[in-house]
């Protein structure tokens, strides 16, 4: 540097350290926004319990450079341990020793409620670790994290019991036998979207909010509404018609529009309303239709049920003709999906499900011809009937002798298909005309 030449200081990074107030709710927002997306991966407390104990009395500190926040750290304690929820800072002011700084505060809001022992959880390579490893904290090789995730908050339990819902056991959907056409669009369409939400997102697919599943009685429309729940780990609440009709102190309307409002309550939901056309039949146009009123406030929930996070409506029906057609266009149900009879594939699928040990002993390609136009509950129906049969023998005779083939194929002729050629013939045109996947 010449003798002349002015001399240029070093400018040394200032921040102010203090308590997180609720007036830096939204610029914390933003700052967490900006860690995930510069990390890209996911932090292990989400940000609705970081905000919890930041405004919940929590030690919680951010640091400001003038007016604007640029870092913040979040914990809370727990007897006399203490969990590092999060350490986030803006990207102009990492590796500067802000991240150490926060933590400094963070220890000393902790060790004042009698803390001993300070942990965190972090992402590998996230936003915090250098931090820490430079605070004198250390990896703790060996251990597995492992988490549950449960949909229904204690809150809910009382509200999902009012409703008739439950949360049904895993393993529905892996139960399912048969149907693979159907069990693979659901699952492509349906499932995975919902059940990988930030996958969908990055490649532009929206998860879906409502569909209709139709398809002739008995072809496991419920079935698949509760493997979806089941999947989904979502509860699953069933709306009947009838029921609503008959504790409707205000109309039917009233009493759909009250069940809604209580749904709104769930943090997650799947909800399944079977033989919708019960309460959206097409209209006929007249002020006096019964149903009129009806069918209008259904069309006026669906919107509102879209605009939630976690809810999923599938509704059911053995004909879409029978259907307003207003319910059916689009912007109010993401898909139609037919749910159709099973081809013989499927009926043997679901015929080894019924017979279970007895499968192997019997001559499947005949029990398939033979039930042809057997939906899965005629096969159920069928398959028990056989058993019944040879149960019945052995208490007669004594033999030993196992349920064979004749046992269900003279179950198969006693039961009465419940597939006819016109409910078939009503099928495709439906699928002709309204199919949308």
């Amino acid at each position: 540097m010449s003798p002349g030449a002015p001399r240029k200081e070093a400018t040394v990074p200032v921040w102010h350290l203090r308590d997180f107030h609720d007036d830096d709710l939204d610029q914390a927002i933003q700052l967490w926004d900006q860690g995930r997306q510069d990390d890209l991966s996911l932090p292990v407390f989400p940000v609705s319990e970081v905000v919890a104990a930041a405004r919940g009395g929590q030690p919680a500190v951010v640091a400001l450079v003038g007016d604007e926040l640029v870092g913040m750290a979040v914990a809370r304690a727990e007897g006399d341990r203490g969990w590092i929820m999060i350490v986030a800072r803006s990207a102009a002011w990492r590796n500067r020793g802000l991240g150490s700084s926060l933590i400094a505060q963070i220890e000393q809001r902790l060790r004042a409620k009698g803390v001993r022992r300070i942990s965190a959880i972090l992402t590998p390579g996230s936003t915090g670790t250098t931090a820490l490893e430079n605070s004198g904290y250390r990896t703790v090789d060996g251990l597995v994290y492992y988490e549950k995730l449960e949909h229904l908050g204690a809150g809910d339990a009382g509200l999902l019991a009012e409703l008739g819902g439950r949360v049904l056991p895993r393993g529905l959907w892996e139960q399912l036998a048969g149907m693979q056409e159907a069990k693979d669009t659901i699952e492509k369409r349906i499932v995975l979207p919902l059940a990988e939400p930030d996958v969908a997102e990055r490649y532009g697919v929206r998860p879906p909010k409502a569909v209709i599943l139709f398809g002739p009685p008995g072809t496991g429309k419920t079935s698949f509404a509760k493997a979806v729940a089941s999947r989904l780990g979502w509860p699953f609440v069933e709306l009947f018609p009838s029921r609503l009709a008959a504790d409707a102190a205000g109309g039917l309307a009233a009493s759909l529009r009250e069940a809604f409002a209580d749904l709104a309550e769930l943090e997650s939901v799947l909800l399944f309303i079977d033989e919708v056309e019960e309460i959206a039949a097409a209209r006929s146009g007249t002020a006096v239709d019964p149903g009129h009123g009806v069918t209008n406030e259904l069309l006026k929930l669906i919107p509102a049920f879209r605009d939630h996070d976690n809810r999923l409506l599938i509704c059911a029906t053995n004909s879409l003709r029978t259907l307003d057609p207003a319910f059916l266009r689009p912007g109010r149900f993401d898909y139609l999906i037919p749910v159709g009879p099973p081809d013989p594939a499927a009926r043997e699928a679901i015929w080894r499900r019924y017979l279970g040990l007895a499968a192997d002993r019997v001559d499947l390609g005949r029990l398939v011809a033979a039930s042809e136009r057997f939906t899965p509950a005629d096969i159920e129906y069928a398959a028990r009937n056989g058993s019944q049969r040879a149960f019945e023998r052995e208490i007669t005779h004594r033999t030993g002798a196992p349920a064979d083939t004749e046992d269900f194929l003279a179950a198969v002729a006693d039961t009465r298909p419940t597939l006819t050629e016109q409910a078939l013939a009503g099928f495709g045109e439906d699928i002709e005309r309204h199919l949308r996947i």
